[in-house]
């Protein structure tokens, strides 16, 4: 009986382990250094060029990218101004994106792109 407990427990927490779905994360931070708004949609296009996502400007201060992975498609909108930025989930195709959760690999793309944005705003040589 004990046992089977055990086996039954183990099964649970693999299950669990292995899920697809986490909770949706939004991303973004602080840019490194000063920079004027044009500066920032450069840095913010070049982080996301770099990583095989399709930058659009939706306008000053609103740029949407669109990431596509095989059959997966992720859009998000990265509001930002001359000090911070956000990314925000638009949508998606493929993501089992359920209102609350969405594939745990986007979350990943998203820490990435962040990441990347800060590194271009801290490697801008024509910021004063």
């Amino acid at each position: 009986m004990m046992l089977r407990r055990l086996v039954f427990a183990g099964a649970v927490l693999a299950l669990v382990g292995c899920a697809r779905t986490v909770p949706i994360e939004q991303g973004g931070g602080e840019f490194v250094g000063q920079g004027s708004l044009a500066q920032r949609a450069a840095e913010i296009r070049r982080a996301g060029a770099g990583l095989g996502w399709i930058m659009q400007d939706q306008g000053p201060g609103l740029m949407r990218g669109t990431l596509n992975l095989r059959t997966h498609q992720a859009v998000v909108d990265i509001p930002y101004d001359t000090r911070r930025f956000s990314i925000r989930y638009a949508s998606s195709s493929n993501l089992e994106y359920n209102g609350g959760t969405i594939h745990r690999n986007y979350n990943s793309w998203i820490r990435n792109l962040q990441n990347a944005i800060l590194v271009q705003s801290g490697a801008n040589p024509s910021r004063s």
